[in-house]
């Protein structure tokens, strides 16, 4: 992206977390948005579903988190994990069976996600200690005081297509237009921790439930409307956030593939681009296809 930023006066700070279990509700069921009960893989643990530019919904899961969920045993360690990760960071095991394989954060939820190849993840298993790499808190863009760049590694600013138009506004490209009422859970937290619940992608549901969203991708960059990110997640008329998917399928109603926010600020600042080629895969240094099927 050709824009001026504050780049060079960013401090990069080692964090360390471990690969957290997979987690489960006590009485095992939950319902989907038709009311019938599941019981479904999700959060937590070592998944081996939903590499960068793979579909986001149509798996049987709830709250998909895809490849390492990552967090650190101490409530305020994990914190700063949490805040501090940014989308691109790079993220290497340094203990176990995959100790010196390495990935790229794509995101937050209840736990910081990180993808890596298949060979990485294989070799992977809950407790191995991992470092992350993480820059990009206080990034900020030079000619776009408005906007509000939030968990971005800026390597990938650099690498994203768009920048700064000859009218000033930011352009950016994303490939999905959320609109305002596809908004679920999140609303209300802090846009540097966890993600923002996508109704309407409830793929074998009810066409009714449906918002046109059940073609997300993980790492799809998207614009949701009518919300404001800068300091917490809400409604907003007239403004706009930049995220990008880093979770997946949900069946729970309410939920649904979540967005991490990466820009936001009135609509009239951005220039939006509608290309189906945004997504992280192209600009992050995530696996390539032929890792995954390695």
């Amino acid at each position: 992206m050709k824009v001026e930023s504050n780049a060079a006066r960013l401090v990069t700070q080692l964090l360390a977390g471990e690969v957290w279990p997979a987690t489960a509700d006590r009485h095992a069921y939950r319902v989907d948005g038709d009311g019938s009960p599941f019981l479904l893989p999700g959060m937590g643990g070592v998944t081996l579903a939903g590499h960068l530019g793979e579909p986001a919904t149509g798996w049987a899961s709830d709250h998909l988190e895809p490849g390492l969920s990552v967090r650190h045993a101490d409530p305020a360690a994990n914190f700063a994990l949490q805040y501090l990760t940014c989308v691109g960071n790079e993220v290497t095991l340094v203990s176990g069976a995959s100790a010196g394989g390495s990935g790229v954060a794509i995101g937050q939820h209840a736990y910081v996600l990180v993808d890596a190849a298949d060979a990485v993840l294989e070799g992977a298993t809950v407790g191995d200690q991992v470092t992350v790499r993480a820059r990009g808190q206080g990034l900020a863009l030079a000619a776009h005081p408005q906007i509000r760049v939030k968990n971005l590694d800026p390597r990938v600013l650099e690498a994203l297509p768009g920048g700064t138009t000859a009218d000033g506004r930011l352009e950016v490209h994303v490939a999905v237009d959320v609109p305002a009422d596809a908004a679920g859970a999140g609303g209300g937290m802090s846009s540097e921790y966890a993600n923002t619940d996508l109704m309407g992608a409830y793929a074998g549901l009810d066409e009714t439930l449906s918002l046109g969203l059940e073609g997300l991708r993980i790492g799809d960059l998207v614009v949701m409307r009518d919300t404001d990110h800068s300091w917490g997640r809400g409604h907003r008329p007239g403004w706009v956030t930049i995220g990008t998917i880093s979770t997946g399928q949900c069946a729970l109603f309410g939920h649904g593939p979540g967005p991490t926010s990466l820009f936001s600020g009135p609509a009239e600042a951005f220039h939006v681009v509608l290309d189906p080629d945004a997504n992280l895969a192209a600009y992050v240094g995530g696996p390539t296809q032929e890792e995954v099927a390695a």
